[in-house]
Protein backbone atom coordinates (compact mmCIF):
# COMPACT_ATOMS: atom_id res chain seq x y z
CA UNK A 1 0.00 0.00 0.00
CA UNK A 2 1.57 3.34 -1.04
CA UNK A 3 2.38 5.65 1.89
CA UNK A 4 0.03 8.32 0.54
CA UNK A 5 -2.88 5.87 0.73
CA UNK A 6 -2.28 4.59 4.25
CA UNK A 7 -5.18 5.17 6.62
CA UNK A 8 -4.70 6.66 10.05
CA UNK A 9 -6.31 4.89 13.01
CA UNK A 10 -8.96 7.63 13.07
CA UNK A 11 -9.79 7.09 9.39
CA UNK A 12 -9.92 3.32 9.87
CA UNK A 13 -12.38 3.70 12.76
CA UNK A 14 -14.55 6.05 10.71
CA UNK A 15 -14.69 3.45 7.93
CA UNK A 16 -15.67 0.78 10.44
CA UNK A 17 -18.35 3.01 11.95
CA UNK A 18 -20.03 3.36 8.56
CA UNK A 19 -21.22 -0.23 9.01
CA UNK A 20 -23.44 1.12 11.82
CA UNK A 21 -25.28 4.24 10.57
CA UNK A 22 -26.82 4.91 13.98
CA UNK A 23 -23.51 4.92 15.86
CA UNK A 24 -22.85 8.03 17.94
CA UNK A 25 -19.05 8.07 17.69
CA UNK A 26 -18.50 7.38 21.40
CA UNK A 27 -16.96 4.00 20.65
CA UNK A 28 -14.44 5.50 18.23
CA UNK A 29 -13.57 8.20 20.73
CA UNK A 30 -12.91 5.58 23.41
CA UNK A 31 -10.55 3.62 21.14
CA UNK A 32 -8.69 6.84 20.28
CA UNK A 33 -8.31 7.65 24.00
CA UNK A 34 -6.87 4.17 24.52
CA UNK A 35 -4.51 4.72 21.59
CA UNK A 36 -3.35 8.02 23.11
CA UNK A 37 -2.61 6.20 26.38
CA UNK A 38 -0.54 3.67 24.44
CA UNK A 39 1.44 6.48 22.78
CA UNK A 40 2.20 8.01 26.17
CA UNK A 41 3.28 4.65 27.61
CA UNK A 42 5.44 3.97 24.54
CA UNK A 43 7.27 7.22 25.21
CA UNK A 44 7.76 6.40 28.89
CA UNK A 45 9.08 2.94 28.02
CA UNK A 46 11.44 4.40 25.40
CA UNK A 47 13.06 6.70 27.96
CA UNK A 48 13.74 3.81 30.33
CA UNK A 49 16.20 4.76 33.05
CA UNK A 50 16.53 8.24 31.57
CA UNK A 51 13.30 9.17 33.29
CA UNK A 52 9.97 7.38 33.50
CA UNK A 53 8.10 10.68 33.76
CA UNK A 54 9.48 12.00 30.47
CA UNK A 55 6.06 11.64 28.89
CA UNK A 56 4.07 14.15 26.81
CA UNK A 57 3.37 17.12 29.09
CA UNK A 58 -0.22 17.66 28.03
CA UNK A 59 -1.22 14.00 28.06
CA UNK A 60 0.06 12.95 31.46
CA UNK A 61 0.73 16.10 33.42
CA UNK A 62 -1.03 14.49 36.38
CA UNK A 63 1.75 11.90 36.61
CA UNK A 64 4.44 14.25 37.93
CA UNK A 65 6.12 12.75 40.96
CA UNK A 66 5.51 9.12 40.01
CA UNK A 67 9.08 8.38 38.96
CA UNK A 68 9.76 6.72 42.31
CA UNK A 69 6.44 4.86 42.37
CA UNK A 70 6.33 1.11 42.49
CA UNK A 71 7.69 -1.34 45.00
CA UNK A 72 4.20 -2.13 46.31
CA UNK A 73 2.48 -5.48 45.93
CA UNK A 74 -0.61 -5.44 43.71
CA UNK A 75 -3.72 -7.59 44.02
CA UNK A 76 -1.96 -10.28 41.97
CA UNK A 77 0.75 -10.64 44.64
CA UNK A 78 3.31 -9.14 42.24
CA UNK A 79 5.74 -6.34 43.03
CA UNK A 80 4.91 -3.25 41.00
CA UNK A 81 7.62 -1.56 38.99
CA UNK A 82 7.50 2.24 38.55
CA UNK A 83 6.35 1.85 34.95
CA UNK A 84 3.51 -0.46 36.04
CA UNK A 85 2.15 2.34 38.22
CA UNK A 86 2.74 5.04 35.62
CA UNK A 87 1.14 3.01 32.82
CA UNK A 88 -1.90 2.30 34.98
CA UNK A 89 -2.30 6.00 35.76
CA UNK A 90 -1.93 6.91 32.08
CA UNK A 91 -4.79 4.57 31.15
CA UNK A 92 -6.99 5.95 33.91
CA UNK A 93 -6.29 9.64 33.32
CA UNK A 94 -6.80 9.45 29.56
CA UNK A 95 -10.02 7.41 29.75
CA UNK A 96 -11.85 8.81 32.79
CA UNK A 97 -12.74 12.25 31.43
CA UNK A 98 -14.25 11.70 27.97
CA UNK A 99 -17.72 10.48 28.94
CA UNK A 100 -17.30 7.18 27.09
CA UNK A 101 -16.50 4.86 30.03
CA UNK A 102 -18.83 3.72 32.79
CA UNK A 103 -15.87 2.23 34.66
CA UNK A 104 -12.60 0.35 34.37
CA UNK A 105 -10.76 -2.66 35.78
CA UNK A 106 -7.01 -3.12 35.72
CA UNK A 107 -4.40 -5.66 36.73
CA UNK A 108 -3.01 -3.03 39.09
CA UNK A 109 -6.30 -2.19 40.90
CA UNK A 110 -7.99 -4.27 43.59
CA UNK A 111 -11.49 -3.05 42.73
CA UNK A 112 -13.25 -1.55 39.70
CA UNK A 113 -12.37 2.09 39.08
CA UNK A 114 -15.32 4.48 39.39
CA UNK A 115 -15.45 7.45 37.02
CA UNK A 116 -14.99 10.56 39.21
CA UNK A 117 -18.08 12.69 39.77
CA UNK A 118 -16.96 15.74 37.72
CA UNK A 119 -16.86 13.63 34.56
CA UNK A 120 -19.83 12.18 32.64
CA UNK A 121 -20.21 8.41 32.52
CA UNK A 122 -20.56 6.51 29.28
CA UNK A 123 -21.85 3.16 28.09
CA UNK A 124 -18.63 1.14 27.83
CA UNK A 125 -16.48 -0.81 30.25
CA UNK A 126 -12.70 -0.91 29.80
CA UNK A 127 -10.50 -3.73 31.12
CA UNK A 128 -6.74 -3.51 30.70
CA UNK A 129 -3.30 -4.78 31.62
CA UNK A 130 -1.39 -1.49 31.45
CA UNK A 131 2.10 -2.97 31.02
CA UNK A 132 2.30 -6.66 30.22
CA UNK A 133 5.76 -8.21 30.61
CA UNK A 134 7.14 -5.39 32.76
CA UNK A 135 9.70 -7.79 34.29
CA UNK A 136 11.43 -7.58 30.90
CA UNK A 137 11.91 -3.80 31.06
CA UNK A 138 15.32 -4.08 32.73
CA UNK A 139 16.67 -6.27 29.90
CA UNK A 140 15.15 -4.18 27.08
CA UNK A 141 12.77 -6.87 25.77
CA UNK A 142 9.51 -5.87 24.07
CA UNK A 143 6.58 -5.24 26.40
CA UNK A 144 3.05 -4.06 25.75
CA UNK A 145 -0.43 -3.03 26.90
CA UNK A 146 -3.59 -5.14 26.49
CA UNK A 147 -7.18 -3.88 26.54
CA UNK A 148 -10.76 -5.09 26.16
CA UNK A 149 -13.98 -3.13 25.63
CA UNK A 150 -17.36 -4.39 26.87
CA UNK A 151 -20.79 -2.78 26.83
CA UNK A 152 -21.99 -1.66 30.25
CA UNK A 153 -25.31 -3.18 31.36
CA UNK A 154 -28.20 -0.98 30.24
CA UNK A 155 -29.29 -0.54 33.83
CA UNK A 156 -25.91 1.07 34.60
CA UNK A 157 -26.24 3.43 31.63
CA UNK A 158 -29.81 4.40 32.51
CA UNK A 159 -29.28 4.92 36.25
CA UNK A 160 -25.71 6.23 36.26
CA UNK A 161 -25.01 4.17 39.38
CA UNK A 162 -21.52 3.11 40.40
CA UNK A 163 -20.28 0.02 38.62
CA UNK A 164 -19.71 -3.24 40.47
CA UNK A 165 -17.49 -6.23 39.84
CA UNK A 166 -20.52 -8.16 38.56
CA UNK A 167 -20.95 -5.69 35.68
CA UNK A 168 -17.62 -6.84 34.22
CA UNK A 169 -18.30 -10.58 34.52
CA UNK A 170 -19.19 -11.07 30.86
CA UNK A 171 -17.77 -13.87 28.69
CA UNK A 172 -15.26 -12.97 26.00
CA UNK A 173 -17.91 -13.40 23.30
CA UNK A 174 -19.44 -10.13 24.55
CA UNK A 175 -16.35 -8.06 23.74
CA UNK A 176 -16.92 -5.17 21.35
CA UNK A 177 -13.23 -4.53 20.75
CA UNK A 178 -9.87 -5.78 21.93
CA UNK A 179 -6.29 -4.94 21.19
CA UNK A 180 -2.77 -4.53 22.35
CA UNK A 181 0.11 -2.16 21.85
CA UNK A 182 3.61 -3.55 21.58
CA UNK A 183 6.58 -1.37 22.50
CA UNK A 184 9.57 -2.73 20.63
CA UNK A 185 11.82 -1.55 17.78
CA UNK A 186 8.62 0.05 16.50
CA UNK A 187 5.42 0.74 18.42
CA UNK A 188 2.40 -1.04 16.99
CA UNK A 189 -1.28 -1.12 17.88
CA UNK A 190 -3.12 -4.32 16.93
CA UNK A 191 -6.89 -3.99 17.05
CA UNK A 192 -10.10 -5.85 16.36
CA UNK A 193 -13.54 -4.28 16.43
CA UNK A 194 -15.17 -7.55 15.41
CA UNK A 195 -14.38 -7.31 11.69
CA UNK A 196 -10.97 -8.92 11.41
CA UNK A 197 -7.65 -7.75 12.84
CA UNK A 198 -5.69 -4.70 11.75
CA UNK A 199 -2.21 -3.58 12.73
CA UNK A 200 -1.13 0.06 12.98
CA UNK A 201 2.47 1.29 13.22
CA UNK A 202 3.22 4.50 15.11
CA UNK A 203 4.77 7.06 12.77
CA UNK A 204 7.04 9.03 15.13
CA UNK A 205 7.26 11.97 12.75
CA UNK A 206 3.47 12.43 12.70
CA UNK A 207 2.56 10.97 16.10
CA UNK A 208 -0.12 8.92 14.32
CA UNK A 209 -0.90 5.22 14.17
CA UNK A 210 -0.89 4.32 10.46
CA UNK A 211 -2.53 1.20 9.02
CA UNK A 212 0.30 -1.09 7.92
CA UNK A 213 -1.19 -4.59 8.38
CA UNK A 214 -4.81 -4.36 7.19
CA UNK A 215 -5.93 -8.01 7.31
CA UNK A 216 -3.80 -10.06 9.69
CA UNK A 217 -4.29 -13.82 9.46
CA UNK A 218 -2.72 -16.52 11.63
CA UNK A 219 -1.46 -19.46 9.53
CA UNK A 220 -3.41 -22.64 10.36
CA UNK A 221 -0.21 -24.72 10.66
CA UNK A 222 3.10 -24.00 12.30
CA UNK A 223 6.47 -25.43 13.33
CA UNK A 224 6.91 -23.19 16.40
CA UNK A 225 5.59 -23.49 19.93
CA UNK A 226 6.10 -21.37 23.05
CA UNK A 227 5.97 -22.68 26.61
CA UNK A 228 7.85 -22.21 29.86
CA UNK A 229 9.72 -25.52 30.03
CA UNK A 230 10.81 -24.91 33.63
CA UNK A 231 7.26 -25.80 34.68
CA UNK A 232 7.30 -29.15 32.88
CA UNK A 233 7.13 -31.18 36.09
CA UNK A 234 3.77 -29.54 36.82
CA UNK A 235 2.19 -30.00 33.38
CA UNK A 236 -0.88 -32.13 32.83
CA UNK A 237 -0.41 -35.22 30.68
CA UNK A 238 -1.98 -33.82 27.47
CA UNK A 239 0.51 -30.91 27.50
CA UNK A 240 3.45 -33.22 28.15
CA UNK A 241 2.34 -35.43 25.28
CA UNK A 242 2.07 -32.49 22.88
CA UNK A 243 5.49 -31.04 23.78
CA UNK A 244 7.18 -34.47 23.64
CA UNK A 245 5.79 -35.05 20.16
CA UNK A 246 7.04 -31.66 18.99
CA UNK A 247 10.50 -32.32 20.44
CA UNK A 248 10.67 -35.71 18.75
CA UNK A 249 10.89 -33.89 15.42
CA UNK A 250 10.94 -35.62 12.04
CA UNK A 251 11.44 -39.06 13.56
CA UNK A 252 8.48 -38.65 15.93
CA UNK A 253 4.72 -38.93 15.38
CA UNK A 254 4.46 -35.37 13.98
CA UNK A 255 6.98 -36.05 11.21
CA UNK A 256 8.48 -32.56 11.25
CA UNK A 257 10.88 -30.47 13.33
CA UNK A 258 9.61 -27.78 15.68
CA UNK A 259 11.33 -24.76 17.21
CA UNK A 260 10.60 -23.68 20.80
CA UNK A 261 10.28 -20.01 21.75
CA UNK A 262 9.73 -18.31 25.11
CA UNK A 263 9.89 -14.53 25.64
CA UNK A 264 7.92 -14.27 28.93
CA UNK A 265 5.94 -11.33 27.52
CA UNK A 266 2.52 -12.44 26.27
CA UNK A 267 2.13 -9.41 23.99
CA UNK A 268 5.44 -10.25 22.29
CA UNK A 269 4.42 -13.92 22.00
CA UNK A 270 1.01 -13.02 20.56
CA UNK A 271 2.55 -10.58 18.09
CA UNK A 272 5.02 -13.14 16.78
CA UNK A 273 2.20 -15.64 16.29
CA UNK A 274 0.05 -13.10 14.45
CA UNK A 275 2.93 -12.26 12.15
CA UNK A 276 4.12 -15.79 11.29
CA UNK A 277 2.12 -18.42 13.14
CA UNK A 278 2.86 -20.55 16.16
CA UNK A 279 1.19 -21.80 19.31
CA UNK A 280 1.52 -20.34 22.82
CA UNK A 281 0.84 -22.40 25.93
CA UNK A 282 0.47 -21.21 29.50
CA UNK A 283 -1.71 -24.13 30.56
CA UNK A 284 -3.31 -25.01 33.83
CA UNK A 285 -0.88 -27.08 35.89
CA UNK A 286 -0.37 -28.51 39.38
CA UNK A 287 2.14 -25.92 40.61
CA UNK A 288 -0.48 -24.13 42.70
CA UNK A 289 -3.66 -26.11 43.19
CA UNK A 290 -5.54 -22.96 44.25
CA UNK A 291 -5.03 -21.37 40.83
CA UNK A 292 -6.57 -22.66 37.61
CA UNK A 293 -3.91 -20.96 35.52
CA UNK A 294 -1.53 -18.05 35.47
CA UNK A 295 -3.06 -15.52 33.07
CA UNK A 296 -5.97 -13.26 33.91
CA UNK A 297 -9.19 -13.96 32.02
CA UNK A 298 -10.75 -10.51 31.66
CA UNK A 299 -7.82 -8.38 30.57
CA UNK A 300 -5.30 -10.88 29.17
CA UNK A 301 -6.88 -14.12 27.93
CA UNK A 302 -10.14 -12.70 26.58
CA UNK A 303 -8.70 -9.81 24.52
CA UNK A 304 -5.87 -11.95 23.10
CA UNK A 305 -8.39 -14.73 22.45
CA UNK A 306 -10.71 -12.34 20.59
CA UNK A 307 -7.84 -11.12 18.44
CA UNK A 308 -6.72 -14.68 17.63
CA UNK A 309 -10.21 -15.83 16.68
CA UNK A 310 -10.75 -12.75 14.50
CA UNK A 311 -7.44 -13.50 12.74
CA UNK A 312 -8.44 -17.09 11.94
CA UNK A 313 -6.58 -18.66 14.86
CA UNK A 314 -7.97 -20.24 18.00
CA UNK A 315 -7.78 -19.57 21.75
CA UNK A 316 -8.63 -22.22 24.30
CA UNK A 317 -8.24 -23.27 27.90
CA UNK A 318 -7.20 -26.64 26.49
CA UNK A 319 -10.69 -27.89 27.20
CA UNK A 320 -12.94 -25.22 25.67
CA UNK A 321 -12.92 -21.97 23.72
CA UNK A 322 -11.67 -19.37 26.17
CA UNK A 323 -14.19 -16.79 24.93
CA UNK A 324 -17.02 -19.00 26.20
CA UNK A 325 -15.80 -19.07 29.80
CA UNK A 326 -18.13 -17.30 32.24
CA UNK A 327 -15.94 -15.13 34.51
CA UNK A 328 -16.36 -15.51 38.27
CA UNK A 329 -14.19 -12.56 39.39
CA UNK A 330 -12.41 -9.63 37.77
CA UNK A 331 -8.97 -11.07 38.56
CA UNK A 332 -9.79 -14.69 37.71
CA UNK A 333 -6.86 -16.71 36.41
CA UNK A 334 -7.10 -19.30 33.68
CA UNK A 335 -5.00 -21.62 31.54
CA UNK A 336 -4.53 -20.42 27.98
CA UNK A 337 -3.46 -21.93 24.67
CA UNK A 338 -3.67 -19.84 21.50
CA UNK A 339 -2.33 -19.53 17.98
CA UNK A 340 -2.44 -21.60 14.81
CA UNK A 341 -5.82 -23.29 14.70
CA UNK A 342 -4.74 -26.82 13.80
CA UNK A 343 -2.25 -26.97 16.67
CA UNK A 344 -4.65 -25.59 19.27
CA UNK A 345 -7.33 -28.04 18.16
CA UNK A 346 -4.81 -30.89 18.46
CA UNK A 347 -4.07 -29.86 22.07
CA UNK A 348 -7.81 -29.78 22.76
CA UNK A 349 -8.17 -33.29 21.35
CA UNK A 350 -5.39 -34.53 23.63
CA UNK A 351 -7.24 -33.08 26.63
CA UNK A 352 -10.45 -34.78 25.52
CA UNK A 353 -8.86 -38.22 25.07
CA UNK A 354 -8.56 -40.75 27.92
CA UNK A 355 -5.72 -40.30 30.37
CA UNK A 356 -2.35 -41.84 29.53
CA UNK A 357 -2.91 -44.78 31.90
CA UNK A 358 -6.05 -45.68 29.95
CA UNK A 359 -4.44 -45.30 26.52
CA UNK A 360 -1.32 -47.40 26.79
CA UNK A 361 0.58 -49.91 28.85
CA UNK A 362 3.22 -48.32 31.14
CA UNK A 363 5.70 -50.98 29.99
CA UNK A 364 5.72 -49.50 26.48
CA UNK A 365 5.05 -45.85 27.38
CA UNK A 366 7.16 -43.28 25.53
CA UNK A 367 9.93 -41.62 27.49
CA UNK A 368 9.63 -37.88 28.13
CA UNK A 369 12.42 -35.35 27.94
CA UNK A 370 10.62 -33.48 30.72
CA UNK A 371 10.37 -36.21 33.36
CA UNK A 372 8.18 -36.09 36.45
Amino acid sequence: MPMSHRLTLTQYLIEQRRRFPGASGDFNALILDVALACKAIARAVAFGELGATATPNGAVAALNGLADAGGQTNVQGETQKPLDVISNQVFIKLNEWGGHCAGMVSEELDEPFQIPAPFPRGKYLLAFDPLDGSSNIDVNVSVGSIFSVLRAPQEVVDSGRDITEADFLQPGTKQLAAGYAIYGPTTMLVLTVGAGVAGFTLDPSLGEFMLTHPRIQVPADTHEFAINASNSRFWEQPVKRYVDECLAGKTGPRGKDFNMRWIASMVAEAHRILMRGGVFMYPRDTKDAAKHGRLRLLYEANPIGFIMEQAGGRASTGRQNVLGVQPSSIHQRIGLVFGSRNEVERIERYHAEPAKSERESPLFAPRSLFRD
